[in-house]
C-alpha cells in the first residue's frame, strides 16, 4: 500500500480548514484565520488588522 504525502498546501489547507477544532482555539479567530487564509490574504498586516477589530468589537459587546 502507497502512503501518499501531502503537499505544503495541503497541509495548509487541511490546518486551516480544522483550525476551529482545535482546543483552545477562540473561534472568531479561527474564522478570521481561515477567512484569511482562504482569500489569500494572510499577512502579517491583514492578521494585525484583524484582530484589532476583532479586540473593538469585543470591547463594544460590552
Amino acid at each position: 500500500m502507497e502512503e501518499k504525502v501531502k503537499s505544503g498546501k495541503e497541509i495548509l489547507d487541511d490546518f486551516f480548514e480544522n483550525i476551529g477544532t482545535i482546543e483552545n482555539v477562540d473561534p472568531e479567530i479561527a474564522k478570521m484565520l481561515n477567512k484569511l487564509y482562504n482569500d489569500d490574504k494572510l499577512t502579517d498586516t491583514n492578521f494585525k488588522n484583524e484582530l484589532q477589530t476583532l479586540r473593538e468589537t469585543d470591547v463594544d459587546k460590552d
